[in-house]
């Protein structure tokens, strides 16, 4: 499990597809025998950052933060174009995209099959999920293909001081809502939880392990916490799935035409920033995680902010919870097309 396979992942990676899809069916099952226990566990919340995800996303992230080689970082000025890459396409791009989609989708494509009521709703959903990229996840989808973890931070600390400007004027004007209550203690927790945290934890154990050994032994410790980092991810997606199992039995319809424009926006903003990567001839330890950042969404604040507008039963938190359900599939399938195209990149 520990030893990297050609094209980056190890042999128990190579297969992590069919464990997703177990642990999805596994989640959607048990939610729907122990509803009481799930509904308790989807209660452990902090300013809608729900707890227990927010350990098994430390136990994920954690494996990264400690190849962050922090005497690395005065270099990541004379790389600019992944940066470049990852705000263009986030921030000039994907907002504007998702909408677009919503509307061609919602209001005309799917016109017969939802009331224009819900119509609307879902839009404003898509689009909160469009306006919300990727915080924690994407440290493991970059761990997955062997990003650089520095400049990965450095992508996603860059995302998250945008975010905290851009988000509410974005979303402001394209729900055309001018009094959008952005909520603060989320955002804030998430970082801490997902970023600040991990990355403190990480940055402590890899002096100790520096000092002891060397790039050595920082090395064989991440080899040793891998495969925890692959079980939190599978525990994860069992809540998640575990969560809303009633919602997908019981609206399977509504959640496929939701996850039309999804899929649709994921898979064109990811060729759109790998494309450009490769335009630019950027390493694939940078192109990668910069493609992926802009794919996979910040759910935690899309949903906060949708059950605070829309309320908590709304077409919006509905659809902000769709992008949650296939945004793993779908970032596992990238996953994998990104390591079977590396040689498509410089190396280093």
């Amino acid at each position: 499990m520990s030893v990297p396979a050609p094209g980056g992942l190890g042999r128990f990676e190579r297969f992590l597809t069919l464990w997703v899809a177990l642990a999805i069916a596994a989640g959607i099952l048990l939610g729907n025998l122990f509803p009481g226990l799930f509904s308790a566990l989807a209660g452990l919340e902090i300013a809608s950052v729900n707890l227990p995800v927010a350990v098994l996303i430390w136990a994920m992230v954690f494996p990264m933060m400690v190849g962050v080689d922090f005497g690395a970082l005065r270099q990541i000025g004379e790389k600019p174009k992944g940066l470049a890459v990852t705000l263009a396409v986030n921030w000039l791009i994907k907002p504007f995209s998702m909408a677009a989609l919503g509307v061609i989708f919602f209001n005309h494509v799917f016109a017969g099959l939802i009331p224009p009521d819900d119509a609307q709703a879902y839009l404003a959903g898509v689009i909160l999920l469009g306006a919300a990229p990727c915080t924690a996840m994407v440290f493991v989808w970059s761990n997955l293909t062997r990003g650089d973890p520095t400049y990965t931070l450095v992508q996603v600390s860059v995302n998250d001081v945008v975010m905290i400007f851009a988000f509410a004027p974005i979303v402001a004007f394209l729900l055309g809502v001018t009094d959008i209550a952005v909520p603060w203690d989320t955002l804030l927790i998430s970082v801490v939880l997902y970023v600040m945290l991990p990355l403190l934890a990480g940055y402590l154990t890899r002096q100790r392990l520096v000092s002891q050994g060397g790039e050595a032994a920082v090395e064989a410790f991440k080899a040793r916490v891998q495969p925890f980092s692959v079980l939190g991810l599978l525990i994860t997606v069992v809540l998640l799935f575990g969560f809303q199992g009633e919602v997908i039995l019981d609206r399977p319809l509504v959640i496929v035409l939701i996850a039309v424009p999804l899929l649709i926006q994921s898979y064109g903003i990811f060729f759109i920033a790998y494309g450009l990567a490769r335009a630019w001839r950027i390493p694939f330890n940078v192109a990668a995680p910069c493609a992926l950042i802009g794919t996979s969404n910040f759910f935690e604040l899309a949903v906060a902010v949708a059950i605070s507008l829309f309320g908590l039963g709304s077409g919006a938190a509905l659809a902000t919870v769709v992008g949650v359900l296939v945004e793993v599939p779908v970032m596992l399938s990238l996953v994998a097309f990104a390591n079977r195209t590396r040689h498509w990149f410089p190396a280093r």
